[in-house]
């Protein structure tokens, strides 16, 4: 009988920007991607539609996480693009608890678009977060 995989339940994401760790995360929104089309309605023939594909689209990812020791890794980098915004590649590998790695994706041109910290207040007890929101220019095939 084969061996049941871990379904990735409870995950994590590792993140490194080229080769450099940006740390854990407990939150990743945004990886997709779609096929942008352009409807050509057939003359002649009024119940033909066509449905061309001219682009693909790739939305922004938004990592999230409570601040700790890893954020500094993260506003040195947000900070080395004061001298210029260069694209890179980042790897986001989805972890288990014991930090199997599940899944891996690469993406190419990656522009940073967001760093957001935490909302200090005495007042709330809530977990002080960062988040990082980055743009790409596409998911690189076979992962890593």
């Amino acid at each position: 009988m084969a061996e049941m995989k871990d379904p990735a339940v409870s995950v994590c994401f590792k993140v490194k920007i080229d080769e450099f760790p940006l740390g854990m995360f407990n939150s990743c929104e945004g990886l997709g991607c779609e096929i942008v089309l352009e409807q050509r309605e057939e003359g002649g023939n009024n119940a033909m539609i066509w449905q061309l594909p001219t682009r693909m689209k790739f939305t922004n990812v938004k990592l999230s996480r409570p601040i700790g020791e890893d954020s500094k890794h993260l506003t040195s980098w947000f900070a080395s693009m004061m001298s210029g915004v260069k694209p890179t590649t980042m790897v986001i590998s989805a972890m288990t608890a014991d930090e199997t790695v599940v899944a891996e994706w690469s993406l190419h041109g990656v522009i940073p678009v967001r760093w957001t910290g935490p909302s200090l207040n005495l007042d709330t007890a809530k977990v002080a977060t960062e988040t990082l929101e980055v743009a790409h220019h596409g998911i690189l095939p076979g992962g890593a």
